[in-house]
């Protein structure tokens, strides 16, 4: 069965960094561009989460313009995982952070909650 699982979510104080890991279970992770997404509170029913960055199978990066400069999409061949570190967190980016197939999307899994507050 193929899915997809993150990992890494936390709460912190703002300014503070957390590093958001996705392993695949059922697929090479490394075959496939990948995205990071997260959902704000309120949670909305049919509101889909939002791209916050993505990384090609060759390494080439994107991100969302409010976490620029802040957030690293980065691909470890070695251990097949996406990661995603987040520096200098504010609270606007507390979430719930999901990554999928950038270009074929499956279904959403648990995802990860990121809370950053004081």
């Amino acid at each position: 069965q193929v899915h997809l699982v993150e990992s890494g979510g936390g709460s912190v104080q703002p300014g503070g960094s957390l590093r958001l890991g996705c392993a695949a279970s059922g697929l090479i992770l490394s075959s496939y561009a990948v995205a990071w997404y997260r959902q704000a509170p309120p949670q909305v029913p049919g509101r889909e989460p939002e791209l916050v960055a993505a990384i090609t199978i060759g390494g080439s990066t994107h991100y969302q313009d409010s976490v620029k400069d802040r957030f690293t999409i980065s691909r470890d061949s070695a251990t097949d995982t996406v990661w995603l570190q987040m520096n200098s967190l504010k609270p606007r980016d507390t979430a719930v952070y999901y990554c999928n197939l950038y270009s074929y999307p499956m279904n959403w899994g648990q995802g990860t909650q990121v809370t950053v507050t004081s």
